[in-house]
């Protein structure tokens, strides 16, 4: 855990004058439930509406952020950081979640979230190379993240065996995902323990303007600017459902945030809850 006692707020809610347990629950709470209710909506989109395109629907969700960032209060005078901070970060974090999403057109929920599960442990092993940060974790530390994630693979592996959306190139783009989240959170740490006046909410509108245009490089190569956008014109009702999923998703980014700005990057409670839940539903 992190000694500072830096001011932060999460969507308006005082966590700096909170004893740290309620500030993980706080946190916690946020990001459990927006990610539940993402994991439920891109499950519904793609299996239901059959609208596989992931770089798209990360597209639509900068958008939302921005609108809601604005809502929020933010205005660009309270940077504390220049603009080139944010350019690695954006680059992984755009391409993170245009494969993560991407890749359920190939794989189900509980196969993706068994691959993402693994990320906590390439975040502990990167956490120690990344400039301003050199974070070293316990050996007990990384055994627990070993036998966490053992886990959560051995729960998913009958699964795996079984399902139809189990496909090579959906391991492919998870795995291009697993690699960029393991410099994410270590970069947002970084930024975050460099610059303690860094706030959850400069770290996500910079990133997301910083990393809008990484985006249409992929969206123009595969030609899915131009397929969604058709397809959305068709079925306006998906935008609905993407806009739903990014406010959702908006809450539990800001949360995750949170805990990354006073515990650290390495956290993967929520991948098994989520795991659970999406077999339960």
């Amino acid at each position: 855990m992190k000694s500072e006692d830096q001011t932060r707020f999460l969507l308006g809610i005082s966590l700096s004058d909170r004893p740290k347990w309620q500030q993980f629950l706080i946190c916690s709470s946020g990001f459990f439930f927006g990610y539940l209710v993402n994991g439920i909506c891109e499950e519904y989109v793609y299996n239901r509406l059959q609208f596989s395109y992931g770089w798209y629907f990360t597209f639509v969700q900068g958008f939302v952020y921005l609108i809601l960032i604005w809502l929020q209060g933010f205005t660009m005078k309270q940077m504390a950081n220049p603009w080139n901070t944010y350019v690695k970060l954006s680059g992984v974090l755009m391409g993170s979640h245009g494969l993560t999403k991407g890749s359920l057109a190939y794989l189900n929920y509980p196969a993706q979230i068994m691959f993402k599960s693994t990320k906590v442990l390439p975040v502990m092993i990167m956490g120690a190379f990344v400039p301003g940060l050199r974070r070293k974790y316990p050996f007990n530390e990384y055994i627990s993240a070993l036998l966490l994630v053992v886990g959560l693979i051995l729960f998913t592996l009958a699964d795996a065996q079984t399902s139809p959306n189990f496909s090579i190139i959906g391991v492919i783009m998870i795995s291009g995902a697993l690699i960029m989240d393991a410099f994410l959170g270590n970069f947002q740490e970084a930024i975050f323990t460099m610059n303690p006046e860094t706030t959850q909410m400069e770290m996500l509108f910079c990133s997301t303007i910083v990393g809008i245009p990484f985006l249409l490089v992929p969206l123009v190569l595969t030609g899915e600017l131009f397929k969604a956008w058709s397809s959305c014109s068709q079925h306006p009702y998906i935008y609905c459902v993407l806009v739903f999923e990014a406010m959702a998703t908006f809450i539990g980014q800001v949360s995750v945030l949170s805990l990354i700005a006073i515990f650290g990057a390495a956290t993967t409670a929520r991948k098994a809850v989520t795991l659970l839940l999406s077999y339960i539903i």
